[in-house]
């Protein structure tokens, strides 16, 4: 991770080292940005992009947080799950539904009459109002985990002092939620900026160059743009870094530590008047961020034309019969898929495994900068990610060791690897903090080795935990746009690149089938896998 990493940097200052050539780049070209009307205008584009969605995206998951931790609604259920599904399903099949579902002959204008959706969602602020209601889950769920529990004691003691209602939660509860507020944001700015799925989505019809969707450009546009490449991925990590530094500076000043044994975990109250209303604007809500971009690929998948409108006689499974035939294309992209997935998640657990034990029961000095590492890829970008991939894996000195990568699916393995660990990681973290560290120096002390111990002890004890892991591991590697899209071998396509590509070449109801053919193929082997392996645990 640290090694493509860094390669983008040392890249920009050393442009032919990767090249066999020492010679020093001219360190000049990263002020070129504001010369060049493409390099500034995919950075300007990112950060108006990002910061809009961040104060947006912030400010509803929020409200929706504070909301659904203190006040009990019917659908209350119904958005936590909703907010996992957002989570869980990648940005460029959202907003491939909302592109289908606005374009000129969509459902906004052949159903519903609204010709102004189109003018509006292809616009920085149409295109902001999006990725706000695809992002906000991230601080929806860092300001609900903060409101857990409660200490009364505190706001009391403000009203006793003759602070109003507004005043004690102004000066008393909002600052205890702010260090969960910065840390939503950062969250959703990190994953704003280097979101990739968004401006593929819409490049077949809408021109709204971003750093990420540029540097994809350069990459796979004659000639190759290394230059570009590499001066665009510096100011992403370097934008993103700074969204970091920030966060843990405000964290680090806004600081209280107020749980006593006073603390009791918060139970949402009866909403009284407003249930019927919290309710009602739930479900408009649920129909909205889930309903529009899901249903609208459901639709499109058995549409013959999206303007033919939702009669019956606009009704086919020719779409699906298509995955079929053509070679049958799509379905070898969805097998090479499924097999790189399972790789990635068998390795990606025995490191995580390992990484989580570390973390939770060793000493190690230097544990906190692993911590730091195993996260890293959380917060970089996929194609920074797949970049750095090239330059470090695509020497020709490789190949003496066998060890030349590019060009080959073992390096889109790797690469779901890198995807994968912080996942599972912070997954296997939650687990073992449950188990006490007791337990495994009992078993050392009768002589019990390392690898017994963890596989007599630990394991049974977290079964569940690295069987969610594992899955959720598969389940998003499956799906990963940004880095397949980088380092897909040539005549070796993908399920994520077969989408977009059909996408790209305007057969929308052939990419929305292929959506809805491989969503359910992935959910199928994971229910499928989860039940027969929690039937054995069970039985065991």
């Amino acid at each position: 991770m640290l090694f493509p990493l860094g390669a983008v940097i040392v890249q920009v200052l050393l442009p032919g080292i990767f090249f066999g050539s020492l010679k020093p780049g001219d360190w000049r070209i990263l002020f070129e940005i504001a010369e060049r009307p493409l390099w500034q205008k995919s950075l300007q584009n990112s950060l108006v992009l990002a910061s809009g969605t961040t104060l947006l995206a912030t400010a509803l998951g929020g409200a929706l947080a504070m909301t659904r931790a203190s006040r009990a609604f019917p659908t209350a259920k119904l958005l936590d799950a909703a907010v996992w599904v957002l989570l869980i399903t990648p940005s460029f099949i959202l907003s491939q539904g909302w592109v289908m579902f606005a374009s000129p002959n969509g459902l906004a204008a052949s159903v519903f009459g609204a010709h102004w959706v189109n003018a509006f969602i292809f616009s920085p602020a149409g295109l902001i109002a999006v990725m706000t209601l695809s992002k906000f889950p991230l601080a929806y769920l860092s300001v609900y985990s903060a409101m857990e529990w409660k200490v009364d004691s505190l706001s009391q003691a403000a009203r006793l002092s003759g602070a109003s209602p507004f005043t004690a939660w102004r000066t008393v509860q909002a600052p205890l939620l702010l260090p969960a507020f910065l840390a939503g944001a950062a969250l959703v700015f990190m994953d704003t900026i280097g979101d990739f799925g968004l401006p593929a989505s819409i490049s077949a019809v809408y021109r709204f160059p971003t750093l990420p969707y540029s540097i994809y450009s350069a990459i796979y546009t004659s000639p190759i743009r290394f230059d570009m490449a590499g001066v665009l991925s510096f100011y992403l990590v370097v934008l993103i870094g700074a969204a970091m530094t920030l966060q843990f500076y405000a964290m680090r000043r806004s600081r209280f530590d107020f749980l006593t044994g006073r603390a009791e975990r918060l139970v949402p109250q009866p909403a009284g008047r407003l249930k019927l209303p919290l309710a009602a604007g739930n479900a408009l809500l649920l129909l909205v961020i889930l309903g529009i971009p899901i249903g609208t690929n459901v639709w499109t998948s058995f549409a013959k034309t999206t303007s033919g409108g939702i009669q019956p006689s606009n009704w086919t499974f020719d779409n699906y019969a298509a995955l079929f035939g053509d070679g049958q294309q799509l379905l070898k992209g969805l097998g090479h898929s499924l097999l790189i997935a399972a790789g990635a998640a068998a390795l990606a657990l025995l490191i995580g495994l390992g990484v989580a034990y570390v973390l939770t029961y060793s000493n190690f000095r230097f544990k906190r900068f692993v911590e730091t590492i195993s996260i890293l890829t959380l917060a970089v970008p996929g194609v920074v990610l797949g970049i750095g991939y090239i330059f470090v894996w695509n020497q020709p000195w490789l190949e003496n060791v066998g060890l030349l990568l590019y060009g080959t699916p073992w390096i889109l393995v790797l690469a779901s690897v890198a995807g994968a660990i912080p996942i599972i990681t912070r997954m296997l973290v939650g687990a073992m903090a449950k188990v006490p560290a007791q337990l495994l120096t009992a078993a050392q002390l009768y002589g019990g080795s390392f690898f017994g111990r963890i596989r007599v002890i630990l394991v049974p004890l977290i079964r569940g935990a690295l069987l969610s892991a594992a899955l959720a591991a598969f389940g998003s590697g499956v799906f990963d746009l940004a880095v397949n899209s980088i380092l897909f071998p040539p005549n070796f396509l993908t399920l994520p690149v077969s989408i977009n590509k059909a996408f790209e070449d305007l057969k929308f109801g052939y990419a929305s089938a292929a959506t809805v053919f491989g969503s359910v193929v992935v959910i199928a082997i994971i229910l499928g896998l989860e039940l027969l392996l929690r039937r054995k645990e069970v039985k065991a």
